[in-house]
């Protein structure tokens, strides 16, 4: 019994084991990147039409049964081509575009369907394929076009080509995933002339901007100059004062000892000082409580005593003080009334010195101009008899000038002997010679001068009878004469 257990148990294990080995050959599971086409049997998918023949499955697994239906696999993956392309422009200009292009199979099950008939056997050649579908568009495209506008928008490039190449992708069961123009090449240097103006003048701004920059850093390194020398300065000056505060602490520290020495004697001074101080203090609160306090005690006796008798002399003060003020009071009423009374007499009095005053220097006054009348008139009286004499002189001289001079001679004439004389005092024996005739002509020559001095009077009266002066040696109104006129000197006879 138990074999035959055994037995059934083996066969159904071997069964078991055939069973997962036969599933196993006829499951196939699909790739989340690759398609199953499966062929053999009839089979209708959904948006694929009639005579298809075969099933498409992706991500899930599905059965197939080995020898009557076959299995092959589409790829999903992203494919891309290199596009290397000669165009012609609209302007005839040769460019060559480079390029590339990124594709993959559709995911639907009709680009999958159109795709697996066209490459599942031939997949390495899709590249190929897509790269002569975009050539070809892209030459048409770019004919048709000028090189500015290729230049400037590059997107209307893109997107004209990926648009002239949808359809055909589509009937390829094949979708664009990017298109891009990396490089358009111009071997006739078209592209380079056009570049070239505005290459001059991003050159010019850049130039032009790098001598600004220039001269900013320029005066930017003048500030940064200035302000390391400032830095420089102040880290001198910092520097001067550290040193300066460097020698301070030296000096201080080869003082230390010293300072520290007198330091140490002025504490002990200070100590002793301290004891001496509370050695008084001590001597002084010994006294205060032996004598002082003794001596407090008697002198506030003393002084409350003494407070007590000037107290007492203080109000006998204040009373007699008060009897004289109210006597000093009265006496000054007194003496008040007396000063008012001789006051009123003594301007009495003043008033009538005043008056009489006054009444005496208006008679001298009176007196004094009566005075000056009365001698005002004298003198004009004087005055008018002294015209009158001259003015007779003058008609008397006027008339007989002889008379006059004779006259005037006359009476001058001991002046006139006198000063003639004098001629011969200062000589002390004088000479005669020939005689009488000596003599003779001394008294000739003294008669010749007399007879000059005649002249001359005559001319001096005529003279002074024109300016109307007195004749010297004439009188005067007062009777005052003028002085005679000039002696002629004698020669003196020296032999």
């Amino acid at each position: 019994m138990p074999m035959v257990v055994g037995v059934v148990a083996g066969v159904a294990l071997v069964a078991v084991l055939v069973l997962i080995g036969l599933f196993k050959m006829m499951w196939r599971v699909a790739e989340p990147n690759e398609a199953l086409i499966i062929s053999g049997s009839t089979h209708k998918t959904e948006g694929l039409g009639e005579g298809m023949g075969f099933r498409i499955v992706t991500g899930r697994g599905t059965l197939v049964l080995p020898g009557v239906q076959a299995v092959r696999k589409l790829s999903l993956d992203l494919n891309e081509t290199e596009l290397h392309v000669d165009c012609v422009t609209h302007q005839g200009i040769p460019l060559k575009v480079r390029g590339v292009v990124i594709f993959k199979v559709g995911d639907d099950f009709v680009s999958i369907a159109n795709a697996g008939r066209r490459f599942l056997d031939q997949q390495k050649l899709m590249s190929e394929r897509v790269h002569n579908v975009f050539a070809g568009h892209l030459r048409s495209i770019v004919g048709g076009l000028t090189v500015e506008d290729m230049i400037r928008d590059r997107e209307k490039l893109t997107g004209q080509t990926r648009a002239a190449c949808g359809t055909e992708m589509e009937k390829l069961g094949l979708i664009v995933d990017s298109l891009q123009i990396h490089e358009i090449e111009d071997p006739t240097g078209y592209i380079q002339n056009l570049a070239m103006p505005h290459a001059a003048a991003v050159q010019r701004d850049a130039r032009i901007a790098q001598a600004e920059a220039n001269r900013l850093a320029t005066e930017a390194e003048q500030q940064s100059f200035a302000r390391m020398a400032q830095a420089t300065r102040d880290s001198e000056i910092l520097q001067a004062g550290y040193q300066a505060e460097r020698d301070k602490a030296g000096a201080k520290a080869r003082q230390a000892g010293p300072l520290a020495d007198a330091a140490a004697r002025q504490e002990v001074v200070v100590q002793e000082t301290r004891v001496a101080e509370l050695e008084a203090n001590r001597r002084e609160q010994q006294l205060q409580a032996d004598v002082r306090k003794p001596a407090d005690a008697k002198a506030y006796e003393k002084r409350t005593l003494a407070e007590a008798e000037r107290d007492v002399r203080i109000s006998a003060a204040q009373a007699k003080a008060k009897e004289t003020e109210l006597a000093a009071a009265s006496e000054a009423t007194r003496v008040k009334t007396a000063a008012g009374a001789e006051a009123e007499a003594t301007k009495a009095r003043g008033a009538a010195a005043a008056t009489a005053t006054r009444a005496t220097g208006e008679a001298e006054a009176a007196a004094a101009q009566a005075r000056g009348l009365a001698a005002a008139e004298a003198t004009k009286a004087q005055g008018l008899a002294e015209a009158s004499a001259i003015k007779a002189r003058a008609a008397a001289l006027a008339e007989n000038q002889e008379a006059v001079v004779a006259q005037q001679l006359a009476e001058n004439w001991p002046e006139i002997v006198r000063a003639g004389a004098s001629a011969f005092g200062n000589v002390d024996n004088m000479v005669l010679l020939n005689g009488a005739d000596g003599m003779a002509d001394m008294f000739a020559k003294a008669l010749t001068m007399g007879g000059t001095g005649l002249g001359v009077a005559r001319q001096l009266l005529a003279s002074m009878n024109q300016n109307g002066q007195t004749p010297p040696g004439t009188s005067s109104l007062n009777g005052s004469r003028t002085p005679p006129a000039q002696r002629v000197p004698v020669e003196k006879d020296e032999g």
